[in-house]
Parts: C-alpha cells; sequence; structure tokens
C-alpha cells in the first residue's frame, strides 16, 4: 500500500484538448498546466460512455457500461456492484467525497465514508424520458439544454463548484495533522452547460478571436447518419438566437474551463499549505468531453475524440513528469485507485494502473473501449482506439475509420475506401473480443423498455427527470 494520501478531482464535460499543457493554442489553464509539468500527461484517454451517470457508474465499478448494465441517465450507480470505495473500505481507509457523484441516491452504499454536498441524479431516477431511444417513440427536447442565457454572469452551477472547492479546501485543513493516508474524490461541475460564466473568466477569451469551428454543416459537411438523428434529439445548433449567440457559448464554454482550472488551483493550493503537497498523489481527469460547436454538435454523446476523450493528469510521489501515449480509460483509473491502497477490486479485463502504464515504454498496442446507449441513440454505438486506428461501429449503420496519425481531427472517414477494408475488418474483430455489439444494443434496449413499464410505460416515462441540468443540491 502506498503511504501517499489520494486525491481524485473530476470534472464534467471537459474536453481533453482544452488545456494549454495540451497543446490547445488559446484556451487558459494554469493551474492544471502546472500539476501536469511536475507529473503525467496522459495524452490518449477517454471515458468507456459519453455521458455523465454511465461514465461514473463505470468509473466507480471498474466494468463497462455493457457489463454494469448502467445504460443512460436513467440508471444510476446504487452501490450494488462493488466498486473501488468498498475497496478502500475493507482496508479501513478514509474515504470520502465531495461534490457531483451523479449516483442514485445517498442513502446507497456507494463506497464512501461520508458524502459532502452530493449531486445525485434527479429525483432519484434522473432522465427517464431520454431512455425512450426507439426513433418513432421518443420526442425530442422542446427546451434548450444549454440554458436560456449563455454569456457572463453567475449560475446555481458556478455557486456550487464555489461550495464544493471551499469545501475541500477546510477538508483538506482538517486532515493536515492525521498521519493516516486518505482517499478524497471531487466532483466539480464546470464546464459543464449551463453555458455561463464567471465574467473574469468569460473575459478570456473575446468572441472575434474565436477560430471558425471544423466540418459545420453550414458549410456543406454532412453529418454520419447515425450521429444526424442523434443529435435531431435536442439540435442545440438550430437553438441559438444568431452567430454572436453561438460565439458567446463557445467564449463561455472555455471561459468555464478556465474557471475550473482556478477551482483546481486552489484545491491544489490548499494541499501545499497543510504540507500536504509533497505526500498526496493527484489525478485530475473529466468523466466525457464536450464537442463545443465541431460538426455543429453540442454536449457530448458522440464517439469523436471531442466528446469521447478525457484529460487525464497525475501528479505525486514517484510520478514521472512528462508524457504517455499509451491509450487508458477512465476504468485504469477506477484501477489506480484500489492500486495504491492495494485493496480489493474486481475490474474489467485488461484495465490496469495508470501509475504502472506511466512507468513504461508507451505501448502502442493498447486498445481502449467506450459505447453509448443513451439519449437519443437509436441504436448502440461503439468505439474501439488501437494505435493509429480509430473504429466507429454504429448498429445498423455505416462504421467510421480514422487514421489518428494522419488525421487527429477526424475530418476524413476511410471506412468506405476499399483499400482500408483490411483495418476495418480487423478494427471490428477487436471490438468483438470486447463484447457483441448486436446483443449488447438489444440488451440495452430490453432493460431501457423494461424499466419504463416499471414507471407506468411511455406517458409516465415522459414526465420523470429534470428537462436540462441536474439541479443542485441544496447548499447549506
Amino acid at each position: 500500500m502506498s503511504a501517499s494520501n489520494l486525491l481524485i478531482i473530476m470534472s464534467d464535460e471537459h474536453q481533453a484538448r482544452a488545456m494549454g499543457c495540451a497543446g490547445h493554442p488559446f484556451v487558459q489553464t494554469p493551474n492544471l498546466d502546472a500539476l501536469a509539468a511536475r507529473g503525467t500527461r496522459f495524452a490518449d484517454a477517454y471515458t468507456p460512455s459519453p455521458i455523465c451517470v454511465p461514465a461514473r457508474a463505470s468509473f466507480a465499478t471498474g466494468r463497462y457500461v455493457h457489463q454494469t448494465r448502467m445504460w443512460d441517465n436513467a440508471m444510476p450507480y446504487d452501490g450494488s456492484i462493488a466498486g473501488w470505495g468498498h475497496g478502500l473500505q475493507e482496508r479501513s481507509i478514509p474515504v470520502e467525497s465531495i461534490g457531483k457523484l451523479h449516483y442514485r441516491s445517498q442513502e446507497d452504499p456507494a463506497g464512501f465514508d461520508i458524502e459532502h454536498l452530493p449531486m445525485m441524479v434527479a429525483g432519484g431516477v434522473g432522465m427517464v424520458w431520454a431512455s425512450i431511444r426507439a426513433e418513432d417513440e421518443r420526442v425530442s427536447g422542446t427546451g434548450r439544454m444549454l440554458g436560456e442565457h449563455i454569456g457572463p454572469g453567475n449560475s446555481k452551477y458556478i455557486d456550487y463548484d464555489r461550495s464544493i472547492t471551499d469545501r475541500t479546501v477546510d477538508w483538506i485543513k482538517e486532515r493536515a495533522d492525521d498521519p493516516r493516508p486518505w482517499c478524497l474524490y471531487v466532483g466539480l461541475v464546470a464546464p459543464h452547460f449551463p453555458l455561463v460564466a464567471p465574467p473574469e473568466f468569460y473575459e478570456l477569451y473575446p468572441t472575434d478571436s474565436l477560430p471558425p469551428v471544423k466540418q459545420h454543416p453550414a458549410t456543406g459537411y454532412r453529418r454520419h447518419p447515425w450521429v444526424e438523428k442523434q443529435n435531431a434529439f435536442m439540435d442545440s445548433e438550430s437553438k441559438f438566437a444568431d452567430e454572436d449567440e453561438r460565439l458567446r457559448a463557445r467564449a463561455a464554454y472555455y471561459g468555464l474551463c478556465s474557471w475550473l482550472d482556478h477551482n483546481v488551483g486552489r484545491i491544489v493550493g490548499a494541499l501545499e499549505a497543510a504540507g500536504l503537497l509533497d505526500e498526496t498523489t493527484i489525478v485530475y481527469t473529466s468523466d466525457h468531453g464536450d464537442n463545443v460547436g465541431a460538426r455543429g454538435l453540442w454536449g457530448k454523446s458522440t464517439l469523436y475524440r471531442e466528446s469521447v476523450a478525457v484529460p487525464m493528469v497525475m501528479a505525486g510521489p514517484d510520478i514521472p513528469a512528462g508524457v504517455c501515449e499509451t491509450a487508458v480509460s477512465l476504468i485504469d483509473l477506477s484501477q489506480t485507485i484500489a492500486d495504491h491502497f492495494d485493496a480489493p477490486f474486481e475490474a474489467a479485463a485488461g484495465t490496469r494502473s495508470l501509475k504502472a502504464i506511466a512507468a513504461e515504454p508507451d505501448d502502442p498496442d493498447r486498445a481502449v473501449f467506450s459505447e453509448y446507449h443513451a439519449a437519443g441513440a437509436v441504436s448502440g454505438a461503439f468505439m474501439l482506439k488501437k494505435g493509429r486506428w480509430k473504429f466507429h461501429h454504429y448498429v445498423g449503420f455505416p462504421p467510421e475509420l480514422f487514421d489518428m496519425q494522419e488525421d487527429p481531427e477526424e475530418l476524413d472517414n476511410l471506412a468506405g475506401d476499399p483499400s482500408f477494408a483490411d483495418v476495418v475488418a480487423r478494427m471490428r474483430g477487436e471490438l468483438e473480443r470486447v463484447c457483441d455489439a448486436d446483443a449488447v444494443d438489444a440488451q440495452a434496449f430490453a432493460d431501457q423498455a423494461a424499466m419504463i413499464e416499471s414507471y407506468g410505460g411511455r406517458e409516465a416515462a415522459l414526465k420523470l427527470g429534470a428537462p436540462g441540468a441536474t439541479p443542485v443540491p441544496e447548499l447549506t
């Protein structure tokens, strides 16, 4: 067991490239950059599912979504599958959380000794209405998911992040004289919508300085047919008043990234002030990314890197300084937490500690996997990234294949090119080693249909769950 403490900071919806240390041309994240400079940045990290609740259930358990069968934002983690937190509790390691969890209920045995200011799914059930996925049965969202006001200002989410950070700073002070190694999970919500950023951070990104987004449909780009159907469920792009508001949305997103960075800086500063920095391993990551207007898409829910890749930075005792190019996943972070404390934990096959991965030469052949069965998906979507290739399999739709070495922006889908047929076949075979996509897709639809029936059927389900961003808990 490591003698060092472990602090995990997980944001919500932070695009992997939206950090200075990741080479972004204008996003300002000095505190995350400083953390990366003294530790390891994993440059090829992914979420097991590009939407909040399933990703967080996978992170809690170290298992893929098709293994947890927590498919969407109405199927939250309830502690019924043992996770890394339970392993730490079995080892008598103090383990607490502060902030967003997006689990079912504070009463559930989710693996924390104490949950401070927890955000859970709305009403303990989550977005049941969005679990109706069949194209002829679903009801598209009528409101604006990104928020009614977009731009500079204040929001309940900003207040919540401030309270989470304040509580974390106090918690660290309280632990300064406790000799026992501890584990603390901190769940911040920025840069998740609503797209309202504190003015001082919003103003870092003048709208007239923002470059155009890539592959916008207005320029003639045609979205993949599965993506087109998924996006039609909300179609946030169509709900902007004008181009100026669209630019404000992007500035607000980047402003929220800098607001997030500010709060990370406060937390790291509290560790240093308490004399705990040199004996604490820190991991920063996010549950998934955000498209931020690329391809005319907003929010998560796609398999493109903007949505499915996550930032991943680890610093602390014995963590080498540098960049690791080996592909990793949030479920590797799950294994890392258990291994840090030598705690019992049963994760998905092939899952490894990030610390072990960082200590080895880059492995270009390591595969990572993600899947999506949630809001707007008319069928299951599956991603496999291995080496230079990134493969997307959509049940009932044509696949996508990208050469991430030659085309890191995923501009050119090679799946229909006969000269890449062998690569497509090989990547599909690799994906089938993880799961049977057709069987998984059928299981997801069956489980969702059973859940909807348990709530009284379609009309009852349409009334269950928050219409947009999950409400914050009462702050005391």
